[in-house]
């Protein structure tokens, strides 16, 4: 699936033309770089391989910075590849804009949601709690209850629903509507919200 690679720059309102106010995510997208074209013929499949942001030499290895010497391109940060169809004309160097996405389609949005740290079953899973508030229980309250039985099957099975890590996991909303494109700030507008918090490296993709 083509698509494009952006970050994420915050949330805003955006009234229509009725003066309803919707609530809407900006993305700053691109312009992204074609860094190198996989073909049918050499690699299997179609793609290009985007980068976005550039970067200082000094934070890449020395095969890093040969490929993109190579190819006469500044050192990117974040690489991604996007499928396109293999008759595209685009070839190493091009650039490709927010003008990729256009007012009132619906694309999809893949980022790394805000990590939360180790937490406890009642925030993690929304467990209700154990207990009552009396007859010295209050250390009870925030606990996940029993895990198990200890006469069959005398374990604890696998997925169960426990205090973890929470967060910091690769979330992918669906059909996001393009409100507004700004080609001048290379920055759209979309529906609702998005994975991951401000500055953060998000994925579109066209349905």
């Amino acid at each position: 699936m083509s698509g494009l690679l952006g970050k994420k720059l915050g949330m805003t309102n955006i009234y229509d033309a009725e003066g309803q106010r919707i609530v809407a995510t900006a993305i700053e997208v691109g312009p992204c770089k074609v860094t190198a074209i996989k073909t049918l013929e050499k690699n299997g499949y179609a793609a290009l391989q985007l980068g976005f942001q550039e970067k200082k030499e000094k934070a890449f290895s020395k095969p890093e910075i040969g490929f993109f010497k190579k190819n006469n391109l500044p050192c990117y940060a974040v690489l991604k590849e996007f499928a396109f169809p293999a008759d595209d004309s685009y070839k190493v160097g091009d650039d490709i804009n927010v003008s990729f996405f256009t007012e009132g389609e619906s694309i999809k949005v893949r980022g790394i949601s805000k990590g939360k740290g180790f937490q406890g079953v009642m925030k993690r899973h929304g467990f209700g709690g154990v207990g009552g508030t009396t007859h010295g229980q209050s250390d009870r309250l925030r606990a996940p209850g029993s895990i198990g039985s200890s006469s069959y099957p005398s374990r604890v099975f696998k997925g169960l629903k426990m205090a973890g890590r929470m967060g910091n996991d690769s979330v992918t909303v669906h059909n996001l509507k393009v409100l507004k494109v700004n080609a001048e700030k290379n920055v759209i507008f979309v529906k609702g919200c998005i994975p991951g918090s401000i500055n953060s490296i998000v994925e579109l993709y066209k349905k």
